[in-house]
Parts: structure tokens; sequence; C-alpha cells
């Protein structure tokens, strides 16, 4: 499980990081259901970042999310990104 946890983290910063003006200041925080069936993962971003990587009518976040949820999938586990800015999670 922690070998899918790093790689589901290692690609969305790979995807995020050349869209985004900051990537230095992009974090992932991941949290696993009791069962170990679900991942949620949160992509804390800069707020003016968090426009660019949702993208015109949420098509970027989508394509993200579609392929974060195909390699859980993959393994049996359903995985749900949430693109939220600091400003969101310190409110």
């Amino acid at each position: 499980m922690q070998q899918l946890i790093e790689s589901i983290g290692k690609y969305l910063l790979a995807v995020v990081s050349p869209l985004i003006q900051s990537p230095q200041t992009a974090e992932l925080r991941v949290a696993q259901s009791e069962d170990g069936k679900m991942l949620r993962v949160r992509l804390l971003l800069d707020q003016g970042d968090v426009a660019r990587v949702i993208g015109r009518n949420g098509m970027t976040a989508s394509a993200i999310r579609s392929l974060a949820k195909a390699a859980g999938d993959k393994h049996g586990i359903k995985v749900v990104v949430h693109i939220l800015s600091r400003q969101e999670v310190e409110a």
C-alpha cells in the first residue's frame, strides 16, 4: 500500500509541477481509510495555482483525477483527489 501511495504522490507532483508557478510549495496529504480500500489525496497549492491546475471548465483536474483513479483501480483501491488552496485549509 505504501508503494501505491508513493507512486500516486509522485505522479500527481510530476503532472502538477509544470502547471504551477510555485511547485516548491505544493504539498500532498494522504489519508487512508480504516479498511485500506480508499485513499483520499489532498493536493495543497497556492491560491493562484489552484485555478491553473483545475483548468478551463475543470478539464485538467478531471484528467488528473481520472488517471489517479485508474492507478488505484488497478490495485483495487478507490482514489479521491481534492485540489485545494492553502487558504481554504487554514480557514
